[in-house]
């Protein structure tokens, strides 16, 4: 989402939502995961402008968030974005490359895509160990009524759309932390959910989408990378 500032022990970043003319249509396609409705990173809306007015691009609202490097999602009149804050009184390392404890919370801030109003916002402990701890890395993912995330630290979390109620989750990892964390943006295909965890006997892993309940696991290999599947 952002780069983070190191000196700061807390950030604020903005997201905004623009439009260059609303009457060209009357509603934007939905953004539901990692690259776009069919993760291939095409845009198949029309009446798109090849540039902005001279004078900017008109700014409809604007929302405060925290730091991470995730994209957002949208999906249903929704938009999900997945950030981090400190706890109080933890400050970052001076060089991003040093792994140290850091405690914080990683949210997930669903906001109304007509306003930018809070819908809900739902948050766990996630004390960070990776280089460059910002936030997470990895893009929410909506499926049904139901919207996953992959926490910076191995956290697989499958919630309900309408409230953010917890409905599983799973913990991945191995023996450590990837050195930049958790990074790959999970897939939904079919009743499975796949994503990449850390585990030497195989990094690749498919879990039931609805139950959390691991399918299979796939790949061995000494550390993960931080691409997503496709």
């Amino acid at each position: 989402m952002t780069n983070d500032n190191w000196g700061m022990s807390k950030l604020l970043v903005i997201i905004t939502l623009i439009t260059l003319s609303l009457a060209q249509f009357s509603r934007a396609d939905d953004w539901p995961q990692w690259m776009g409705p069919g993760r291939d990173n095409v845009w198949h809306e029309t009446g798109i402008v090849d540039k902005f007015p001279a004078t900017g691009a008109k700014v409809l609202w604007r929302a405060p968030i925290g730091a991470g490097y995730s994209s957002p999602t949208v999906a249903g009149g929704k938009v999900f974005v997945f950030d981090r804050f400190l706890r109080e009184g933890a400050t970052r390392p001076s060089d991003p490359f040093q792994r140290l404890s850091i405690p914080g919370v990683e949210r997930l801030v669903c906001l109304n895509e007509a306003d930018g109003k809070t819908v809900w916002i739902q948050e766990y402990p996630a004390d960070y160990t990776m280089s460059y701890s910002a936030g997470p890395r990895a893009a929410p993912i909506v499926d049904a009524n139901r919207v996953y995330t992959f926490g910076a630290e191995g956290d697989l979390q499958c919630r309900d759309i309408a409230d953010g109620k917890l409905i599983w989750q799973q913990k991945l990892g191995g023996e450590h932390t990837p050195m930049w964390g958790f990074s790959a943006s999970p897939l939904i295909d079919g009743d499975k959910i796949i994503t990449l965890g850390a585990d030497p006997a195989g990094v690749a892993l498919a879990f039931n989408k609805n139950t959390g309940r691991q399918i299979w696991q796939a790949l061995p290999a000494r550390e993960p990378g931080y691409s997503s599947p496709i």
